[in-house]
Protein backbone atom coordinates (compact mmCIF):
# COMPACT_ATOMS: atom_id res chain seq x y z
CA UNK A 1 0.00 0.00 0.00
CA UNK A 2 1.18 3.82 -0.37
CA UNK A 3 -0.23 7.01 0.72
CA UNK A 4 0.34 8.77 -2.56
CA UNK A 5 -3.05 10.42 -3.33
CA UNK A 6 -4.70 8.19 -6.46
CA UNK A 7 -7.56 9.76 -8.74
CA UNK A 8 -10.23 7.55 -10.26
CA UNK A 9 -11.98 7.54 -14.12
CA UNK A 10 -15.01 6.61 -14.15
CA UNK A 11 -14.79 5.77 -17.60
CA UNK A 12 -12.38 3.12 -16.82
CA UNK A 13 -15.09 0.79 -15.21
CA UNK A 14 -16.92 0.88 -18.61
CA UNK A 15 -14.45 0.50 -21.28
CA UNK A 16 -11.92 -2.03 -19.31
CA UNK A 17 -13.52 -5.16 -20.49
CA UNK A 18 -14.43 -4.06 -24.02
CA UNK A 19 -10.57 -2.91 -24.61
CA UNK A 20 -9.14 -6.28 -22.89
CA UNK A 21 -10.71 -7.90 -25.53
CA UNK A 22 -9.03 -6.16 -28.51
CA UNK A 23 -5.78 -6.34 -26.50
CA UNK A 24 -5.64 -9.97 -25.75
CA UNK A 25 -6.46 -10.49 -29.44
CA UNK A 26 -3.61 -8.00 -31.09
CA UNK A 27 -0.64 -7.76 -28.34
CA UNK A 28 2.35 -10.49 -28.76
CA UNK A 29 2.22 -13.11 -26.68
CA UNK A 30 5.38 -12.07 -25.00
CA UNK A 31 7.31 -8.55 -24.49
CA UNK A 32 7.23 -5.19 -23.10
CA UNK A 33 4.30 -3.23 -23.99
CA UNK A 34 4.42 0.47 -23.68
CA UNK A 35 1.55 2.57 -22.30
CA UNK A 36 1.87 5.57 -23.06
CA UNK A 37 -0.65 8.65 -20.99
CA UNK A 38 -1.57 6.42 -18.28
CA UNK A 39 -3.58 8.63 -16.28
CA UNK A 40 -4.65 7.24 -13.29
CA UNK A 41 -2.93 3.93 -13.77
CA UNK A 42 -6.70 2.04 -13.54
CA UNK A 43 -5.60 0.46 -16.59
CA UNK A 44 -2.43 -0.24 -16.45
CA UNK A 45 -2.94 -2.28 -13.13
CA UNK A 46 -5.95 -3.97 -14.55
CA UNK A 47 -4.25 -4.43 -18.22
CA UNK A 48 -1.17 -6.06 -16.17
CA UNK A 49 -3.11 -8.54 -14.61
CA UNK A 50 -4.99 -9.47 -16.63
CA UNK A 51 -2.22 -10.25 -18.92
CA UNK A 52 0.76 -11.75 -17.17
CA UNK A 53 2.31 -12.86 -20.36
CA UNK A 54 3.34 -9.40 -20.96
CA UNK A 55 5.53 -6.54 -18.90
CA UNK A 56 3.36 -3.46 -18.80
CA UNK A 57 5.75 -0.24 -18.69
CA UNK A 58 2.98 2.75 -17.78
CA UNK A 59 3.98 6.16 -18.15
CA UNK A 60 2.55 9.95 -18.38
CA UNK A 61 3.70 13.85 -18.77
CA UNK A 62 2.09 14.90 -16.02
CA UNK A 63 4.20 14.24 -12.82
CA UNK A 64 1.31 14.10 -10.30
CA UNK A 65 -0.05 11.17 -12.35
CA UNK A 66 2.66 9.12 -11.84
CA UNK A 67 2.15 8.80 -7.85
CA UNK A 68 -1.65 7.19 -8.44
CA UNK A 69 -0.06 5.06 -11.28
CA UNK A 70 2.19 3.61 -8.99
CA UNK A 71 -0.81 3.54 -6.03
CA UNK A 72 -2.57 0.87 -8.25
CA UNK A 73 0.43 -0.73 -9.16
CA UNK A 74 1.26 -1.26 -5.36
CA UNK A 75 -2.42 -2.50 -4.88
CA UNK A 76 -2.04 -4.88 -7.70
CA UNK A 77 0.81 -6.22 -6.18
CA UNK A 78 1.76 -8.22 -9.84
CA UNK A 79 5.16 -8.82 -11.00
CA UNK A 80 4.73 -7.65 -14.89
CA UNK A 81 3.44 -4.01 -13.66
CA UNK A 82 6.54 -1.66 -13.98
CA UNK A 83 7.03 1.79 -11.89
CA UNK A 84 5.65 4.44 -13.59
CA UNK A 85 7.86 6.52 -16.15
CA UNK A 86 7.49 10.22 -16.79
CA UNK A 87 7.32 10.54 -20.97
CA UNK A 88 6.34 13.01 -22.86
CA UNK A 89 4.75 12.13 -26.03
CA UNK A 90 5.85 14.92 -27.93
CA UNK A 91 9.16 14.87 -27.29
CA UNK A 92 12.31 12.89 -29.05
CA UNK A 93 13.69 11.55 -25.94
CA UNK A 94 11.65 8.84 -24.36
CA UNK A 95 13.10 7.42 -21.72
CA UNK A 96 12.83 3.58 -23.02
CA UNK A 97 14.32 2.69 -26.22
CA UNK A 98 12.36 -0.41 -27.18
CA UNK A 99 8.96 -2.24 -26.75
CA UNK A 100 6.90 -4.73 -28.46
CA UNK A 101 3.87 -3.12 -28.33
CA UNK A 102 2.51 0.90 -27.42
CA UNK A 103 -0.98 1.41 -26.05
CA UNK A 104 -2.42 4.78 -26.21
CA UNK A 105 -6.17 5.20 -24.67
CA UNK A 106 -7.67 8.73 -24.64
CA UNK A 107 -4.72 10.74 -25.16
CA UNK A 108 -4.86 12.25 -28.79
CA UNK A 109 -7.98 14.49 -28.47
CA UNK A 110 -6.48 15.62 -24.98
CA UNK A 111 -3.78 16.97 -26.38
CA UNK A 112 -2.05 19.09 -29.31
CA UNK A 113 -1.48 17.20 -32.13
CA UNK A 114 2.01 17.39 -31.67
CA UNK A 115 1.52 14.57 -29.20
CA UNK A 116 0.39 13.06 -31.82
CA UNK A 117 3.00 13.39 -34.35
CA UNK A 118 5.40 12.46 -31.77
CA UNK A 119 3.17 9.42 -30.50
CA UNK A 120 3.89 8.41 -34.28
CA UNK A 121 7.26 8.95 -34.09
CA UNK A 122 8.41 7.17 -31.24
CA UNK A 123 6.72 4.17 -32.38
CA UNK A 124 8.84 4.15 -35.56
CA UNK A 125 11.61 4.18 -33.16
CA UNK A 126 10.88 1.71 -30.88
CA UNK A 127 8.78 -0.87 -32.07
CA UNK A 128 10.03 -4.04 -34.33
CA UNK A 129 8.57 -4.97 -37.50
CA UNK A 130 5.03 -5.96 -36.98
CA UNK A 131 4.71 -4.45 -33.43
CA UNK A 132 1.56 -3.00 -32.84
CA UNK A 133 0.84 0.79 -31.92
CA UNK A 134 -2.72 0.40 -30.23
CA UNK A 135 -5.17 3.62 -29.96
CA UNK A 136 -8.67 3.98 -28.14
CA UNK A 137 -10.94 7.00 -28.43
CA UNK A 138 -13.39 9.16 -29.99
CA UNK A 139 -12.65 9.94 -34.13
CA UNK A 140 -14.39 11.76 -36.62
CA UNK A 141 -14.94 9.62 -40.03
CA UNK A 142 -14.71 11.49 -43.08
CA UNK A 143 -14.36 14.47 -40.84
CA UNK A 144 -17.54 14.00 -39.95
CA UNK A 145 -18.72 13.15 -36.41
CA UNK A 146 -19.75 9.81 -35.79
CA UNK A 147 -22.46 10.50 -33.27
CA UNK A 148 -24.32 13.73 -31.56
CA UNK A 149 -22.33 13.03 -27.98
CA UNK A 150 -18.52 13.08 -29.84
CA UNK A 151 -19.47 16.63 -30.93
CA UNK A 152 -20.89 17.90 -27.63
CA UNK A 153 -17.61 16.59 -26.50
CA UNK A 154 -15.07 18.02 -29.12
CA UNK A 155 -16.88 21.49 -28.76
CA UNK A 156 -15.98 21.25 -25.13
CA UNK A 157 -12.49 20.12 -25.88
CA UNK A 158 -12.05 23.22 -27.99
CA UNK A 159 -13.39 25.14 -25.37
CA UNK A 160 -11.40 24.12 -22.91
CA UNK A 161 -8.24 24.05 -25.11
CA UNK A 162 -8.18 25.55 -28.83
CA UNK A 163 -5.25 22.81 -29.14
CA UNK A 164 -7.72 20.11 -28.39
CA UNK A 165 -10.18 18.57 -30.43
CA UNK A 166 -11.57 14.76 -31.35
CA UNK A 167 -8.90 14.20 -34.21
CA UNK A 168 -10.34 12.63 -38.09
CA UNK A 169 -9.26 8.96 -38.29
CA UNK A 170 -8.16 9.41 -42.08
CA UNK A 171 -5.60 12.20 -40.91
CA UNK A 172 -3.84 9.88 -38.11
CA UNK A 173 -3.86 7.03 -40.29
CA UNK A 174 -2.33 8.92 -42.75
CA UNK A 175 0.73 10.52 -40.00
CA UNK A 176 1.04 7.01 -39.34
CA UNK A 177 1.72 6.06 -42.58
CA UNK A 178 4.41 8.54 -42.99
CA UNK A 179 6.29 7.08 -40.27
CA UNK A 180 5.95 3.35 -42.16
CA UNK A 181 3.28 2.59 -39.59
CA UNK A 182 0.36 0.88 -41.28
CA UNK A 183 -3.27 0.27 -40.56
CA UNK A 184 -4.83 -2.46 -39.81
CA UNK A 185 -7.83 -2.57 -38.02
CA UNK A 186 -10.31 -0.28 -36.59
CA UNK A 187 -12.92 -1.75 -33.76
CA UNK A 188 -15.92 -0.07 -32.95
CA UNK A 189 -16.30 0.53 -29.38
CA UNK A 190 -19.10 1.11 -26.34
CA UNK A 191 -19.69 4.64 -26.18
CA UNK A 192 -19.19 5.89 -30.08
CA UNK A 193 -15.42 5.33 -29.40
CA UNK A 194 -13.17 3.41 -31.67
CA UNK A 195 -10.38 1.12 -31.00
CA UNK A 196 -7.23 1.51 -33.93
CA UNK A 197 -5.19 -1.13 -34.47
CA UNK A 198 -1.77 -0.52 -36.77
CA UNK A 199 1.59 -2.86 -37.47
CA UNK A 200 5.05 -1.54 -37.74
CA UNK A 201 6.70 -2.13 -41.35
Amino acid sequence: MTDAPRRSAPAVARNREPILAVLSRVLPDTGTVLEISSGTGEHAAFFAAALPQVTWQPSDLDPTALGTIDAYRNDAAVSNLRPALHLDASSPDWPVTHADAIVCINMIHIAPWSACEGLMAGAARLLPAGGVLYLYGPYRRNGEHTADSNRAFDEDLRRRNPAWGVRNLEDVIALAARHSITHAETVAMPANNLSVIFRKN
